[in-house]
C-alpha cells in the first residue's frame, strides 16, 4: 500500500529525509527522519525516530553523489517499512522563480522550467534538483512534488516586488522573490488554529536561525520580506552578510582586487556572525564567549532585526503580532529580550520569565502586540503539500 510521504530537502553535501504517514485526520505524522551528510566526501547516513531513537547509523564510500546516497537510503528504508510503500515525495526546491506561485507535480516540463532557474540560485537549486533525478530512479512511477521557497512570496505588491533599475531588468527576472516561504506559510497556517486573532490580523515573523530573515504577513499572505533577489539579502545571518551597499561590492571588484567568485565566497561563508565575531557562526557559541567581538556581532544581529521589524511594521501599517520562529528564535531568550527591548515604542513588552521559559506566549497582558515563540516545520509543510496535491491529481 503506497501510503507514505518521504520528504526530502538536498543540499550540496547532505541530503535530509522525513518520512511520514497520514493520521486518522489525513494530516501527515512524523515515522522517521535523518540525513546523510558528508555526500562525495565521507558520507554518514542516520536515522531516527521521533523521540530520537536511532534507528540506523551507517559509514560508506564515497563516490556516487546524490544517486548513491538515496540509494543507501532506499536500501534501508525497504526493510524498515516491511512492506508499506512510498506514494509521493515531496521536495524542497529553493527557488520558483516568478511563475511557480504553489507546489507542482514534478515532470518533464516541470523540470526544464526548475533547470533553467538554476542561475537565479546557483548554490542550492542544482542539488535540489540532483535529489529529484534520484528519486525518479529509486522510486520509479511515484509522484514527486516540488515545494518552493519563494512561492508563499509571489504576491507581493509590486513596490516590494521590485528594484529601482530600469524596467527591462524587472521583466527579466530581476526582483525581490523572499525565501524562508515554507517555514512563513507553516506559522500562517498554525495561528490559524493557535492564534485565529493575529491570523487574521497583522503579523510579523521572525526566522532567525544560520539563515535568517523576517517576513510581514497580512491575512495569512506574505507582503514583503527582508531576502530579495538571493537569501543573501536581508538580515545578518551564521556565515551570510545580509544587506550590503552595492557600491561597497563593487569597490572590492574594482580596488580590493576580489573575483566574482571571491565575493560570492566572502559574502555567504565568511560574513554574517562569524565575520564579525571573528569566534562562531553559531548563536550559542556566541553568547557564552567573553570575546567583545561576539558581543557586537550580537549588538549587530540583534540591532539589524529591530530595524527590519519597524520596516514591515510600517509596511503593514501597524502590528498586532510578532512571531519567533527557527533555531535562535525560537531557543534564544537572549535575541528575543534584546529585540524586544528595542521595540517598546511599538506597544510591544515582554515578560521576562515566560521569555526565559521559551513560553508559546511571552508578551505582557499590557502590551498591544502579541509576541509568541513558534517552532516551525517546513518539512511538515511540503507533507501536506505533496499529500493535497497528489489528492487532486
Amino acid at each position: 500500500m503506497r501510503d507514505l510521504v518521504l520528504v526530502i530537502n538536498a543540499g550540496s553535501s547532505s541530503l535530509k529525509f522525513s518520512l511520514f504517514q497520514e493520521d486518522g485526520a489525513g494530516a501527515p505524522e512524523l515515522m522517521a527522519g535523518g540525513q546523510i551528510e558528508g555526500i562525495g566526501l565521507k558520507p554518514r547516513f542516520v536515522a531516527k525516530a521521533p523521540d530520537g531513537t536511532v534507528l540506523a547509523e551507517l559509514d560508506y564510500e564515497a563516490g556516487g553523489g546524490h544517486r548513491a546516497a538515496m540509494q543507501h537510503f532506499v536500501d534501508w528504508l525497504g526493510g524498515w517499512l516491511d512492506g508499506r510503500q512510498v506514494g509521493v515525495v515531496g521536495h524542497r526546491v529553493v527557488h520558483g522563480g516568478s511563475d511557480f506561485t504553489e507546489p507542482v507535480l514534478v515532470d518533464g516540463k516541470a523540470m526544464e522550467a526548475l533547470e533553467a532557474l538554476i542561475p537565479l540560485a546557483p548554490l542550492h537549486q542544482p542539488h535540489n534538483l540532483k535529489a529529484i533525478e534520484a528519486v525518479a530512479l529509486a522510486f520509479p512511477g511515484v509522484a514527486q512534488v516540488a515545494c518552493f521557497d519563494t512561492a508563499f512570496h509571489r504576491h507581493h505588491p509590486w513596490v516590494a516586488d521590485t528594484f529601482a533599475l530600469p524596467r527591462e531588468f524587472y521583466d527579466q527576472g530581476v526582483r525581490r522573490y523572499g525565501f524562508h516561504g515554507l517555514s512563513y506559510e507553516y506559522i500562517a497556517r498554525e495561528l490559524r488554529g493557535t492564534a485565529p486573532h493575529l491570523a487574521d490580523g497583522r503579523v510579523i515573523v521572525a526566522h532567525l536561525g544560520n539563515g535568517a530573515s523576517a517576513c510581514a504577513i497580512r491575512h495569512g499572505r506574505s507582503i514583503d520580506s527582508t531576502m530579495g533577489f538571493t537569501a543573501l539579502d536581508g538580515l545578518p545571518m551564521g556565515t551570510r552578510s545580509g544587506q550590503i551597499d552595492p557600491g561597497a561590492l563593487l569597490h572590492l571588484l574594482t580596488d580590493g582586487g576580489f573575483s566574482a567568485d571571491q565575493l560570492g565566497d566572502l559574502l555567504y561563508k565568511q560574513s554574517g556572525l562569524l565575520g564579525l565575531s571573528g569566534v562562531s557562526s553559531d548563536m550559542r557559541d556566541l553568547e557564552a564567549s567573553t570575546s567583545p567581538l561576539a558581543a557586537e556581532a550580537i549588538d549587530y544581529f540583534t540591532y539589524r532585526i529591530r530595524r527590519e521589524v519597524a520596516g514591515l511594521a510600517a509596511a503593514l501599517e501597524g502590528i498586532d503580532g510578532l512571531v519567533f520562529t527557527a533555531g535562535i528564535g525560537e531557543h534564544s531568550a537572549t535575541v528575543r529580550s534584546r529585540v524586544c527591548q528595542g521595540l517598546g515604542w511599538l506597544g510591544i513588552a515582554i515578560d521576562e520569565t515566560s521569555n526565559q521559559r521559551h513560553a508559546a506566549v511571552i508578551s505582557t497582558g499590557a502590551s498591544t502586540v502579541e509576541v509568541r515563540v513558534m517552532p516551525t516545520n517546513e518539512e511538515r509543510m511540503i507533507a501536506i503539500h505533496a499529500l493535497a496535491l497528489r489528492a487532486r491529481s
